[in-house]
């Protein structure tokens, strides 16, 4: 069995803004580099044998400021864990969306939400079968995050993906599954006064009033 935290990067001036950021390289703020560290002193308190993290650069600094929290080596970095790539809606706002693009109509570019589920947990497995027994830090993003609970447990949502949120999972059954499994560390991961995910992207909120409503992808 291999163990996953997996944790979302600290927040960025876009995430504070609502605006969308997927694939878009934003760098932390301030507040995302003292989320990261807060992250990094919760995950101390365990054993860890590597960190793994996103190339984009809000995603490896978070790693990067665990790493030094925890006391492990080099990050290691794995294009499978890049955020969702939102094409021509990225850097807007809700307003700016729904003005662009209203309801029902297409977004260029963007990534489906199956698309992103099949390389993120196709980059678990790998993981998995790479290091078994190991546990595993891997730093991403919302969207990221997201897809593997939608995979692992579909519509059954439990804490909310804030910044510097940990998620734990573990790998079971010679790598054929994914496993979620309830851990104290995800909720003393959930920061006072923090956004979630679903709050601070406006095109995945709208997503997920579509699905609430019997409505596809």
């Amino acid at each position: 069995m291999t163990v996953f935290a997996l944790v979302r990067h600290g927040e960025t001036d876009w995430n504070r803004a609502r605006r969308i950021q997927g694939a878009t390289d934003i760098p932390l703020n301030d507040t995302g580099r003292a989320q990261a560290a807060a992250a990094g002193q919760l995950l101390a308190g365990r054993a860890w044998s590597r960190i793994v993290a996103s190339p984009l650069s809000r995603a490896s600094e978070t790693a990067q400021i665990i790493a030094r929290e925890a006391g492990l080596g080099d990050v290691e970095h794995d294009a499978s864990f890049v955020e969702r790539n939102y094409g021509e809606a990225e850097g807007l706002t809700g307003a700016e969306l729904d003005a662009r693009f209203p309801e029902g109509v297409d977004v260029p570019g963007r990534e489906t939400r199956e698309a992103v589920a099949e390389r993120v947990i196709a980059g678990l497995h790998r993981l998995a079968d790479a290091h078994p027994g190991e546990a595993i830090i891997v730093v991403a993003h919302g969207g990221v995050i997201r897809s593997v609970l939608e995979s692992v447990a579909p519509g059954h949502h439990r804490e909310p993906i804030t910044n510097g949120s940990i998620h734990s999972f573990q790998h079971a059954d010679g790598g054929l599954e994914l496993v979620v499994f309830d851990d104290p560390l995800d909720e003393q991961s959930i920061f006072p006064y923090a956004d979630d995910y679903d709050e601070q992207n406006p095109l995945a909120h709208r997503e997920d009033e579509r699905e609430a409503a019997g409505g596809d992808h």
